[in-house]
């Protein structure tokens, strides 16, 4: 296969649209890739399959005078979501959707890969198409199975995500916090169920929930730092079976949203602090538990963020938008806090944010967004630090 088109890039998308696969279980996403990347030309590359984690896909671009190994990942999984676009290639898994985008991310990323493997870089380069990226943090799956090791270990990491406020093709990106880490919190309220006529003999876990969720409302506008920013949300409360029966448990379910870990941390301190403070006035017990997995903040290494966004900024081909943290989670956070690298935003214009079920990201984006990316990787090819 020669040099990829634009329509060749479409129809690679729209299959990749048409047949999403949950994380973990992208089986079919794995063998298209792979059949798609074996009709490159193969002179420089080096396909590499993971027994330990069997939907991931590895390809090392041997350079021809190589200082580093520059590394670039694609997530390939897809949401629980029932597709509504009406689109012709709609999804025809059933609910199942590419509505965050990550058929673009993994066309973009082939694009990148099918230039590189007719003209040879000057440093190596890895690209890892990841599975789990939606749930079971596939990134940090991958590095505590020692993936990368060896020369498989990359020196610098790069990855995008597509994004329906910025222009068709813009490249975003900002310096310090891209995206925020996210932590699940589970909180059980335990305490005694009794008749609704006689509270006196029971232990109310549905006010004692109250109370708690109530108290927590203050982490955030009392011990956080406004100009830092957290979030605390409480999405899911189960108590009680019947309306004359005095709950004796309770469970609240939510997710904690920071721009550093060390915010994340803070919020968690504060949470545990609560808790106990609920579980002695209300003679309870309440027990936390938190799960953050791989999702850590994306903070961006400060060294060669500013090489990106220095170069987007003097490239006449590359429209540079310098975009705010986002709240929401991404665990290429985990692998940038093991290896120094950057995420950056691809524009793809549209109504629908991310994860609805009527995303429709432009198409247009996938050649801008490639040769933004290439011209990069080149530019960066070309200093000796």
């Amino acid at each position: 296969m020669a040099q990829l088109t634009t329509s060749d890039l479409i129809a690679i998308r729209r299959h990749l649209h048409e047949y999403p696969e949950l994380a973990m279980q992208e089986v079919n996403t794995h063998q298209y890739l792979l059949s798609v990347i074996k009709k490159f030309n193969q002179a420089n590359l080096e396909i590499r399959e993971l027994k330990e984690l069997p939907t991931a896909l590895l390809v090392y671009v041997h350079g021809s005078d190589p200082k580093r190994t520059i590394g670039y990942r694609t997530d390939i999984d897809a949401l629980p979501v029932t597709e509504q676009t009406g689109l012709p290639f709609s999804s025809k898994n059933p609910g199942v959707m590419h509505a965050c985008g990550h058929d673009i991310h993994m066309t973009v990323a082939l694009g990148v890969l099918n230039w590189f493997s007719e003209h040879q870089p000057k440093d190596n380069l890895i690209f890892f198409f990841q599975p789990a990226e939606e749930s079971q943090n596939g990134g940090k799956v991958a590095y505590e199975k020692g993936v990368f090791t060896g020369k498989w270990r990359p020196d610098e990491f790069y990855g995008l995500h597509d994004n329906p406020n910025l222009p068709t093709g813009a490249i975003g990106c900002r310096m310090g916090t891209l995206f925020a880490g996210t932590t699940e919190v589970n909180v059980d309220l335990i305490g005694k169920s009794g008749h609704a006529a006689y509270p006196q003999d029971a232990n109310d876990m549905v006010v004692a929930a109250a109370q708690f969720i109530n108290q927590v409302q203050t982490i955030v506008s009392r011990s956080v730092n406004p100009i830092e920013g957290g979030v605390i949300t409480f999405g899911k409360l189960e108590a009680g079976t019947i309306r004359n029966v005095i709950a004796g448990r309770a469970r609240i379910e939510g997710t904690i949203r920071g721009l550093t870990q060390k915010m994340i941390e803070h919020i968690v301190m504060r949470l545990k602090q609560v808790a106990n403070g609920v579980a002695t006035s209300y003679g309870a017990t309440v027990n936390i538990e938190f799960n953050q997995g791989g999702y850590l903040p994306v903070e961006n290494n400060e060294a060669l963020t500013k090489r990106l966004i220095a170069f987007a900024k003097q490239d006449p081909k590359t429209q540079f938008i310098e975009t705010q943290p986002a709240m929401t989670g991404e665990d290429f956070g985990y692998l940038l806090s093991k290896i120094p690298g950057t995420m950056f935003w691809l524009g793809v214009d549209d109504d629908s944010p991310l994860h609805a079920p009527t995303l429709n990201p432009k198409e247009s984006a996938i050649p801008k967004g490639i040769q933004s990316i290439i011209r990069f990787l080149e530019f960066r090819q070309q200093a000796t630090d």
